[in-house]
């Protein structure tokens, strides 16, 4: 910094009076012409899509009903993209408990089906074992 303002002194020692004051003035609009910062508001995106609870309610439902390892009896409620699930895991028909070949629980397969939406922020499970 000093070495400008020593540069900035030899550049006004050398000029009149008259030049120095324009050239004062000129660093002064200089200064003064800089653009202002941007603040983002991340509130207000509109390349963001925006999702509604019953879309985003039907499109579970939806992949859920077309899924045959899934349990179908699975209650669904969303609320500003929070999902919660309910209803009971054990599903004859779709392997019990466990998934086709046994690679993950009925649970597991169920989180994921479901995160894979677009607009879920959360997936909550109040699930139980048995009816």
């Amino acid at each position: 910094m000093t070495g400008v303002v020593a540069k900035l002194n030899i550049i006004f020692l050398r000029r009149s009076g008259k030049q120095s004051a324009i050239l004062l003035l000129a660093l002064t609009l200089l200064v003064g012409c800089s653009p202002a910062p941007v603040i983002y508001d991340a509130s207000i995106n509109e390349s963001m899509p925006v999702f509604n609870d019953e879309q985003i309610k039907s499109q579970i439902e939806s992949t859920i009903a077309r899924s045959e390892d899934l349990p179908q009896q699975i209650g669904v409620q969303v609320l500003e993209g929070v999902v919660i699930l309910t209803g009971v895991l054990d599903c004859e028909g779709c392997g019990g408990m466990r998934t086709p070949g046994n690679l993950g629980t009925v649970q597991q397969s169920l989180g994921a089906v479901v995160r894979a939406v677009e607009g879920v922020q959360e997936v909550i499970f109040d699930l139980s074992l048995e009816s």
